[in-house]
């Protein structure tokens, strides 16, 4: 009897299962590895937002089913913090939705407002659920391409008419995992304008908004006119807050968009634990910018720390404009594949190939830094001393 529905076999994780494989391996051999590659923050939230948590679980009442849409308190904290932040106004009881982390939406998005046959619209490279969404519901997941003489910005006029005819949703991710380009209010406009035209739907995942570097800002796609006519935002306490293992996020923008995904997750889960959402109300409310300014800081000095051991020994680097990650082009344009092998077997530094996030990815690989500045730094020059 097969067990396996026939949609699984259209996913493939081999890249990223290979690569989990090999890590274990070569640990078992008792070389110490120095993992750089899931994008999991490795500092708690704030002290101040720990506490909020620990005395929300105090509360008997927390344990009770919670309300799919959210609490009314974590709402109205994520709009205040959406307009105070990015100008971007929303309705906290209309336009705002809780949802168990931003990949709890990315998921449930296509059940939502896509039908079988339909095209998603996704970057070339992404994160792979923006493929997987489209695949688990019979959508056609159709790649624009991410290329730097572009900006890492996807050219809309090389998309085909058909395509267009066929396309119901688009989803985008500024600052972009993993090529970690940053956005501007003048594309966003666009994006309003092209959705508009071709009657597409848009999700913008807006998970690394707050880790920008040098100084620079991301814009919030919902802070464009007309943005909330076709479109949502997704944002996350789990980078921007280390917020990762709680599973808390909110959507914000079209309430139909919204209404039909409440619609989605009130008959798949119920809703976020309400002490977790007590203590996410809190980080949106309390001392935000000291925290914000403390991890951008934090990981801009750790992408520093990263890349100056490579530019000393001569590689190309174009440092990470936001993001918790680096996007490096492997040495003589090794397959990404074969270098992240390479890699981990020379130095025990694990690294995930560029092409496991599209084809656009190939002859990249893509580093997360989720080590203190000092591992980081010792990483940076195993892989110097390698290639």
């Amino acid at each position: 009897m097969q067990v396996k529905a026939k949609r699984l076999t259209a996913i493939s994780s081999a890249v990223f299962f290979e690569m989990t494989q090999l890590k274990s391996e070569i640990a078992k051999r008792g070389v110490r590895i120095i993992d750089l590659g899931i994008g999991s923050p490795d500092m708690p939230p704030a002290s101040h937002v720990q506490t909020a948590f620990q005395n929300a679980l105090k509360d008997p009442r927390v344990f009770g089913y919670a309300t799919t849409e959210g609490t009314e308190e974590f709402r109205s904290a994520a709009a205040n913090f959406l307009e105070s932040r990015y100008g971007a106004k929303v309705d906290p009881d209309t336009e705002v939705l809780t949802v168990m982390g931003a990949q709890d939406a990315l998921s449930h998005i296509s059940v939502a407002v896509v039908d079988p046959g339909d095209v998603i619209l996704i970057p070339d490279p992404c994160y792979p659920i923006y493929e997987v969404t489209a695949l688990l519901v019979g959508a056609i997941p159709y790649r624009m391409p991410l290329r730097k003489e572009n900006n890492f910005l996807p050219d809309f006029s090389a998309i085909p008419s058909d395509i267009l005819h066929k396309a119901k949703l688009m989803i985008l991710n500024y600052p972009s995992n993993p090529v970690t380009a940053v956005a501007t209010h003048s594309f966003f406009a666009e994006v309003v304008e092209f959705a508009k035209q071709h009657e597409i739907l848009v999700l913008h995942d807006a998970a690394y908004i707050e880790l920008t570097f040098d100084g620079r800002t991301s814009p919030s796609f919902l802070a464009t006119p007309g943005a909330k006519e076709v479109g949502i935002e997704l944002h996350s306490l789990s980078k921007t807050f280390n917020f990762a293992g709680p599973r808390l996020a909110f959507a914000a923008g079209n309430r139909e968009i919204l209404s039909a995904l409440r619609i989605v997750k009130s008959n798949i889960d119920y809703g976020v634990f309400r002490a977790t959402q007590l203590a996410g109300t809190v980080a949106l409310k309390e001392h935000p910018e000291t925290h914000i300014t403390h991890v951008r800081k934090l990981y801009q000095a750790r992408r520093d720390a990263f890349l100056q051991p490579l530019q000393e020994a001569g590689w190309e680097i174009e440092p990470s404009l936001a993001t918790m990650f680096i996007w490096l082009k492997t040495p003589n344009h090794m397959k990404s594949r074969e270098f992240s092998r390479q890699l981990l077997e020379k130095t025990g530094v694990a690294c995930v190939p560029g092409v496991g996030f599209g084809p656009e990815g190939e002859y990249y690989v893509r580093f997360a830094l989720v080590q203190s500045e000092q591992i980081l730094q010792e990483a940076a020059k195993l892989i110097a001393a390698a290639f």
